[in-house]
């Protein structure tokens, strides 16, 4: 089946170039110019594999839809579509639960690139032997998305489960930043690795429960999760 994919943008002549392209590849695009049409849409039962939002919308921005979305949905990959430059904007979009962002002018490849490797990262399928993993006192169900502990669960975004699962394998290990990077963002650059940190810092508040947990940085090399066994 085609992915389908909710693109709120009202530049008109961007919008009709960007889905002609989209569907191209195949992709069942719904396109909104505005951001009140799109939370309507959503509001009765549309439901994307992915969500592309422009930030500047005549109505109801990027950010706002983005909010309202994440209040009940923790896991539909979010990117942004940008024309600003500023370095807290892009942070913004990623604290309100955004994936990825994109700036303007951009290239059609780039796109295609991005929704490739967030759909692609959405539709994995994991051995059933392998579903589950536990971190301390918290389990990782990354099929559904979800993290588990004695108080209750938590759901992730796609991203968050993706990055958790890499330190989840490599409990205890130095995992290179590049290396990250380019496992998940699909490039190693430095707005990239500012999303990144954003993340890091997202995993390290749902993790803070368990004291003998510790998400390090190896300053210029990359991350470790501690676990407290190593000293044990």
């Amino acid at each position: 089946m085609k992915a389908k994919i909710l693109y709120v943008e009202d530049d008109e002549s961007l919008s009709f170039v960007t889905r002609d392209n989209l569907e191209l590849q195949g992709y069942n695009i719904v396109h909104c110019a505005t951001g009140r049409e799109a939370l309507e849409l959503s509001n009765n039962g549309l439901q994307p594999d992915l969500y592309i939002l422009d930030v500047m919308l005549p109505d109801v921005d990027g950010f706002e839809i983005a909010r309202r979305i994440r209040r009940r949905d923790q896991q539909t990959p979010i990117l942004f579509l940008t024309a600003k430059s500023l370095k807290e904007d892009r942070l913004k979009g990623l604290r309100l639960g955004a994936d990825d962002y994109i700036t303007k002018p951009f290239s059609i490849e780039e796109l295609i690139l991005k929704v490739e490797i967030f759909l692609r990262r959405s539709a994995i399928s994991i051995p059933e032997n392998t579903e589950l993993y536990r971190i301390g006192l918290f389990e990782l169900d990354y099929k559904n998305l979800s993290l588990e502990t004695p108080e209750g669960g938590r759901q992730l975004t796609q991203k968050e489960a993706d990055l958790l699962l890499l330190f989840a394998k490599k409990t205890d290990q130095v995992i290179r930043r590049s290396d990250i990077l380019r496992e998940l963002w699909g490039e190693d650059d430095y707005f990239m690795g500012r999303s990144l940190d954003v993340f890091i810092s997202r995993l390290r508040k749902y993790l803070k429960p368990d004291k003998d947990l510790k998400l390090e940085n190896i300053h210029g090399v990359g991350f470790r999760l501690r676990t407290g066994t190593e000293d044990s």
